[in-house]
């Protein structure tokens, strides 16, 4: 049976009832026509499954795995992808047949709450991470969720507040993030934003849920609602939101019916929601009954927190620690680790590693002292717990000190107010590296911190929030048994003033204005050369890499070409490593204001010492466009760009430059008084028309001689109104007039016949 024939087969109330959930977890069944319900539950970075009956933080064990900052980090999709297909095998153990996440929103600010949660600043890394994420749990037939659609970039006031964001900042930043997500994820729901945009609620934005995510996207899923977010039922369905969660007694569905019966509501418009409920339902619904192998999703996890690891810093070789070498491993977070976030997507892990116990393991137990040198429960320095660490790191020949933020300062539901570490941990960083100077700070914390430490200490690794295989993964890049290859998937600004959205985070009462506009992360920092803590993109490695050869497939291309970039990168260390090779495009000059770099493309890419190889990137249309808001679609400008090449925004190896001609044709220039004479001279059709009318009226007067004797006097001339020549120049209005006239005649002439008009 079709789903249009089994809608049919329901009554009015039955199709408002499918419209919201049952309960917390689970949408409604109908079931006289065999409609069973679907079990939702959190993600993204393991299912948290609440057992019945229990409390919300009472939820069934499952593989914690690293979340998405740390992930993110790993720039590897591929790798991603299997996490998310052990995450559908263990939504298949426990009846979950759709998983919330992941999060694709972008990292406006190192202060938001959530930013554990969500993978990049940059829109391409964030969407490639999250359409890989999708495409693995879907592999398992286990719906994704792709949240929060869109501009969820706080959680101060996120209920009601408002993003104020102009369009091109929101194509080219905030909805480009899903935008990719969806087309090349091709996720099963889409979980709408509790938040306003731009005025409007987004479970009730049919510009939105409608217009961008259907119709120009082409996604053909579920809208589902976040938790509680939805404001008007009727309005919000009649904008594209099919599914209000979570649901039960107090559910909006009576008016809904209401809404039909008094016309106010096409019952199509509820038809075709619950049409694509019904294909959710047959994609997704299968009885419990399968199993998963939580022993080699925890060796996955592992895996994938080594591979996320970020190498900050490591003067003198500190790191690898070789074999023999006695190590005070110091820290509470090495016996009680930080490793995912709070909030809803706070798992139950199946295991969890101790770094304690794991460093034990790596480098033998007599070679291992531990001093915890801060309390978990109390963010003021210690004396006694500072003079203990201190003792043990003097008796050791290095020290690693596990630091970074604790639990309570970043969750779901509120914003950090400051990019400090606890006072506590930064007293203890400061006093170990007097009495050692081999000290390696491993951090664990889901967003930037600010380091006034960080001339002190050779060797920091970022560990973000690694997940329950943490204690062992972090041995693993301790001891050399991996060598690390994250590089960071968003800027470390040296204070939190120096971040360009600083100024208006949060927002006055319930509107936050995002007047930054496309200078997010290293947009805003590269473009101003600014000095950073460590670039976007930055991240070290214990062999070293180099560039050698960069070549494009042609010198000059118009827009509607792919243009393929080979690079060689060589290892020229003594262990095999993997380098992560980035591709910026820059313009050389524009009329738009633009970043000064993008990144375009990225590959990760494993290299044995000595071993070169060729990376090769496709560059298309969107690798040179930017957003044309007149135009309602990405344009590129013709003229030259800097292909560039290198290991972060900052570290660029190789340059190649090429030139794009836009396929476009450039829309015609506005003929009126006030058109400068400059643009109608740079017009096709009307360019050379003045310019005739020019040589003509000014052969025999002083400013035809001015012109051309006087850069200045032309560069005068180009930004004047063409209506001001009457009073600067004693040119006659009617004759003006007739300019224009021609003007617009030649235009008219130079249009296609569909266009005039």
């Amino acid at each position: 049976m079709s789903y249009r024939d089994l809608v049919s087969r329901l009554t009015l109330e039955e199709k408002a009832s499918l419209c919201s959930g049952l309960n917390f977890w689970q949408t409604k069944p109908i079931e006289r026509l065999g409609i069973p319900s679907l079990c939702m539950t959190d993600g993204p970075h393991g299912v948290r499954l609440q057992r019945q009956g229990g409390s919300f933080t009472d939820s069934e064990p499952a593989t914690c795995f690293p979340t998405a900052a740390a992930l993110a980090s790993s720039w590897d999709p591929a790798l991603v992808e299997r996490i998310g297909q052990a995450l559908g095998d263990e939504c298949r153990a426990l009846g979950v047949h759709v998983l919330l996440g992941p999060g694709a929103n972008i990292k406006r600010s190192p202060l938001c709450g959530r930013n554990f949660e969500y993978f990049s600043e940059d829109p391409l890394l964030s969407s490639e991470m999250a359409a890989a994420h999708i495409r693995g749990v879907q592999s398992r037939g286990v719906g994704s969720s792709l949240k929060h659609f869109a501009a969820n970039n706080q959680e101060y006031r996120r209920m009601t507040t408002s993003a104020e964001v102009d369009e091109r900042t929101l194509r080219e930043i905030y909805l480009a993030s899903f935008e990719g997500a969806v087309k090349g994820g091709r996720p099963w729901t889409v979980m709408c934003a509790y938040n306003r945009l731009n005025g409007t609620y987004c479970s009730e934005h049919p510009w939105l849920l409608t217009q961008v995510l259907r119709r120009e996207w082409g996604f053909d899923g579920v809208v589902v609602s976040d938790w509680g977010a939805v404001n008007d039922r009727v309005q919000g369905l009649a904008a594209g939101l099919d599914l209000e969660m979570p649901g039960g007694p107090y559910a909006q569905d009576a008016e809904i019916v209401q809404a039909v019966r008094d016309g106010r509501l096409d019952e199509a418009v509820l038809d075709a929601a619950v049409e694509r409920l019904l294909a959710l339902i047959d994609r997704a619904y299968r009885p419990q009954g399968d199993s998963a192998d939580l022993d080699a999703h925890h060796r996955l996890a592992r895996q994938a927190a080594a591979e996320s690891m970020v190498l900050l810093k490591n003067d003198g070789a500190v790191l690898p620690i070789a074999p023999g070498r006695r190590v005070a491993v110091i820290g509470a977070f090495a016996v009680s680790p930080r490793y995912q976030g709070g909030g809803s997507s706070h798992v139950n892990p199946a295991r969890l590693d101790e770094p304690l116990a794991e460093m034990r393991r790596a480098f033998g137990d007599q070679l291992v002292l531990y001093a915890p040198g801060y309390a978990l429960d109390d963010d003021a320095p210690r004396l006694e717990l500072i003079e203990e660490a201190v003792r043990a790191a003097a008796q050791a020949d290095v020290a690693a000190i596990f630091a970074g933020l604790p639990e309570s300062w970043e969750s779901e539901g509120y914003d950090r107010p400051h990019m400090r570490m606890p006072d506590a941990h930064v007293a203890l960083i400061e006093a170990v590296t007097s009495a050692q100077p081999r000290t390696v700070v491993v951090l664990s914390n889901g967003a930037p911190v600010e380091m006034p430490w960080i001339h002190r200490v050779p060797a920091v690794i970022e560990a973000y929030l690694a997940g329950q295989a943490f204690g062992g993964a972090i041995a693993d890049v301790l001891s050399g048994a991996v060598n690390p290859s994250g590089k960071l998937a968003e800027t470390f600004p040296l204070r939190l003033e120096h971040n360009p959205s600083h100024p208006y985070f949060p927002g006055e009462g319930d509107r936050s204005e995002y007047r930054e506009g496309v200078f997010v992360g290293y947009r805003y920092y590269d473009t101003k050369e600014m000095d950073v803590l460590f670039p976007f993109g930055h991240g070290l490695s214990y062999t070293t890499f180099e560039y050698e050869a960069i070549r494009m497939s042609r010198e000059q291309v118009r827009d509607d070409d792919v243009l393929t970039v080979q690079v060689d990168v060589r290892n020229t260390g003594q262990r095999a490593g993997k380098e992560v090779v980035q591709v910026y495009v820059e313009p050389r000059s524009s009329r738009v204001v633009r970043p000064r770099r993008e990144l375009r493309a990225f590959a990760k890419v494993a290299l044995a010492p000595g071993e070169t190889r060729t990376v090769e990137f496709q560059l298309g249309k969107r690798a040179f466009a930017y957003y044309d808001v007149d135009a309602g679609d990405f344009a590129v400008e013709s003229g030259w760009y800097e292909i560039r090449v290198g290991s972060s925004s900052r570290d660029l190896r190789l340059t190649a430059s090429v030139e794009v001609t836009s396929a476009a044709p450039r829309r015609p220039v506005s003929v009126h008084a006030n058109a400068a004479l400059g643009d109608l001279l740079d017009d096709p059709a009307t360019g050379p028309v003045l310019r005739e009318l020019l040589k003509e009226k000014l052969a025999d007067s002083p400013l035809g001689s001015e012109m051309d004797a006087n850069p200045m006097f032309e560069a005068f001339m180009r930004f004047t109104p063409i209506g001001r020549v009457t009073t600067l120049f004693g040119v006659p209005r009617d004759e003006n007039e007739r300019v224009l006239a021609k003007l617009r005649a030649a235009q008219e002439e130079g249009q296609p016949e569909e266009g005039r008009g």
